[in-house]
């Protein structure tokens, strides 16, 4: 499949970036990067990444993976958690901040929201991939859990259920968190809108299939309701 609607999105930002700074190498903060899944491929276009993360295990992969792709000298790893990302990354110095899973499993989103915007240049752009309530209780609807899925409905955090999560968000709740932080929202879009749901024996027998599904989930990405039932969503915003 081609680039999916969310890396659509940071590749056009990250150029943008660039060109901000003359040409040089745009500087990317992620925070719970855990093993370089996003850093490493960053790092291979050309960014200088450093990565937030509190498991040793998943920086020493992160390091591997670097070491494998020859860009151990972009990406800088650093061990600790959110809560004290002032102490561990210099305020204002990233062009884009990557915030992918993280804001589920935090004690606080809306204090983590004002440190990953404080650590961001003026005009740089924050970055969120969160889980969405309303997709995980479709889910569980289709698949014959009715009782799970009224219960996630109405719970709290929306993480009835959710081994590992504290909270699942939904797309005003997300506006609402990142525009709380002085933050301008620029895009609240879904990944996964129609993806996880297309069997991939029809890709298989299909030629042209992935492609076709790739380009249905660039614009139902961006387009209600079909956004707001997505699996995860993701939202931009200025400082």
């Amino acid at each position: 499949m081609r680039p999916d609607a969310v890396r659509r999105v940071l590749d056009t930002e990250l150029i943008a970036a660039r060109e901000r700074r003359g040409g040089a190498a745009p500087r990317v903060l992620d925070v719970g990067g855990g093993s370089g899944v996003l850093a490493v491929p960053l790092a291979v276009w050309g960014c200088a990444v450093t990565v937030v993360e509190p498991s040793p295990n998943a920086l020493a992969t992160l390091h591997r993976r670097a070491s494998e792709a020859g860009v151990s000298d972009r990406i800088t790893a650093v061990q600790g958690d959110s809560d004290a990302l002032g102490e561990l990354v210099e305020p204002g110095s990233a062009d884009v901040v990557l915030a992918h899973g993280l804001l589920e499993v935090v004690d606080d989103p809306a204090a983590t929201v004002a440190a990953l915007a404080g650590s961001l240049v003026a005009g740089g752009a924050l970055s969120v991939l969160v889980a969405n309530r309303y997709a995980a209780v479709l889910q569980r609807a289709v698949s014959g859990k009715l009782t799970e899925a009224r219960e996630l409905l109405t719970h709290e955090t929306g993480a009835f259920g959710a081994t590992g999560l504290v909270r699942r968000f939904d797309t005003e709740g997300l506006r609402a968190l990142l525009a709380g932080a002085g933050l301008a929202v620029e895009l609240v879009q879904g990944q996964s809108v129609v993806a996880d749901l297309v069997p991939g024996s029809v890709l298989e027998a299909n030629p042209g299939a992935a492609e076709a599904l790739a380009e249905l989930e660039v614009v139902a990405a961006v387009t209600p309701p079909l956004r707001d039932i997505a699996t995860r969503l993701h939202g931009v915003a200025r400082r």
